[in-house]
């Protein structure tokens, strides 16, 4: 009687190891199947994010070189026109827009705009590094599992994740900036 007691608590140990084994590895596989799909998801933002923060800083610099060229401009053309009220006119409009650029951005934002891509780029940076720890973690906690005695003998045919590697992934590396 007790030898089948001893029997039957080794079967049921058995059963429960190999369904928490098998779970833990469908487990491990899910957590990389995510941890995957966050690197995408950071990588696009890499990808849509940089690009557009770039086009907005040297549309915001075009703007305020524009108002520096108008006022520069102006101020020559009622230099050269003398007493001219046209020309005086427009001198005068440039200048008050100028005011109201400087009102507007009192520190005429395209230095701050500049800091704020430099900041998002070392954010996205940072975003993409974190995702990648966490994908490869997950990796190396799935490949231990199947390579790990005892659970290598429900592994089966459970092949060792990759490693997320950027090298040769040239549609995952950063965009060139060119301002």
């Amino acid at each position: 009687m007790i030898g089948l007691l001893i029997a039957a608590a080794c079967v049921i140990f058995i059963l429960v190891w190999i369904i928490s084994t098998v779970n833990k590895l469908t487990r491990l596989k899910n957590l990389i199947r995510e941890s995957w799909a966050q690197m995408d998801v950071v990588l696009k933002r890499r990808y849509d994010l940089i690009p557009n923060l770039v086009e907005t800083c040297r549309a915001y610099a075009a703007h305020e070189t524009g108002v520096f060229e108008q006022v520069a401009n102006a101020r020559a053309e009622a230099l050269k026109g003398g007493a001219d009220s046209e020309s005086e006119n427009a001198f005068v409009h440039s200048v008050n827009r100028l005011f109201a650029t400087a009102e507007g951005y009192p520190e005429l934002k395209s230095s701050h705009q500049f800091l704020e891509l430099q900041r998002e780029l070392a954010n996205t940076e940072d975003r993409i590094a974190a995702a990648r720890r966490f994908y490869n973690a997950n990796v190396r906690d799935y490949n231990t599992t199947i390579e790990q005695f005892p659970s290598s003998l429900l592994a089966g045919d459970n092949v060792p994740a990759r490693y997320f590697e950027v090298d040769g992934l040239t549609f995952r590396s950063a965009p060139a900036i060119r301002l």
